[in-house]
């Protein structure tokens, strides 16, 4: 091959992203890296939303059959528990102290 067709060869490899030298395998790594889309730009990395209402209807679900325990809950029911027996809960609506003073 001559020179000119050497670097035609090289040339159009550029242009068309392949490799325009014989690499070796971890150059071949690389290039495949840069080859492929970032993740920002990935569509199943960045459009991934689970289906919420689904999984907090097994959640509980799942509470109720004894399965799974939610600890976040948990701590807010014992909270509040704790707060009707301390008597710092909120009155209902249109019974609170105004309401009984007569």
């Amino acid at each position: 091959m001559s020179q000119y067709s050497l670097r035609m060869g090289r040339l159009a490899a550029r242009i068309f992203g392949d490799v325009a030298r014989p690499t070796n395998t971890k150059s071949r790594r690389v290039e495949r890296m840069f080859k492929e889309k970032p993740f920002y730009l990935r569509p199943e990395v960045v459009d991934y939303y689970p289906n919420y209402k689904v999984i907090n209807r097994l959640d509980v679900k799942l509470g109720t059959l004894g399965m799974f325990r939610d600890t976040h809950l948990g701590v807010i029911n014992e909270i509040q528990r704790l707060n009707v027996i301390r008597g710092k809960v909120k009155p209902e609506k249109g019974k609170g102290r105004r309401a009984t003073r007569r």
